[in-house]
């Protein structure tokens, strides 16, 4: 029997998870995910260890916002001048879920374009505000996880987070 035609997916507490397009190296962009409409992360400050940016771009209109986990706006992004941030995330996006799959989320033409920053460079990119706090919270959420001691018993709270533990 296929996994296309076994249902019994649907009974089990986790569920396969693609892997990354390539290895990604979550120091300088520790979280990133297509989510609301908009590619979105957190990424390290170069200068402050203890600071964080909260980056994203919009999905069709190409709006981008990047400001610190505090709100306060990134010094880098400028008018239609992109952020070093910005730039990184779309980078570590397309490790993370390859080149044609966050040009067709973020709707840019993708072809030829082996970075985010090729991806970037195709859009009339424009700063305009956008929520921070819930990607921040989503962010810490998901580090939280991390301190959850292992256990073969079920994690309640944990139901519905994918993994690849135990599915052949």
């Amino acid at each position: 029997m296929t996994e296309a035609t076994d249902a019994s997916w649907r009974r089990r507490s986790v569920l396969r998870v693609a892997p990354p397009a390539r290895a990604r190296k979550l120091a300088k962009v520790p979280f990133v995910e297509l989510a609301d409409g908009r590619l979105q992360g957190v990424v390290s400050s170069g200068s402050d260890v203890e600071r964080v940016y909260v980056s994203s771009v919009t999905a069709g209109s190409h709006a981008v916002n990047c400001s610190t986990n505090n709100n306060r706006p990134c010094g880098g992004l400028r008018g239609t001048l992109l952020c070093k941030h910005l730039y990184a995330l779309a980078d570590e996006a397309v490790l993370q879920y390859g080149v044609e799959q966050v040009a067709r989320y973020l709707r840019i033409d993708g072809d030829g374009a082996d970075r985010g920053t090729d991806l970037l460079a195709r859009t009339e990119a424009r700063h305009e505000p956008a929520p921070a706090a819930m990607v921040f919270s989503r962010f810490l959420r998901h580090l939280a996880y991390l301190e959850v001691p292992a256990s073969t018993t079920p994690v309640p709270e944990l139901h519905w987070f994918p993994a690849t533990a135990g599915v052949r």
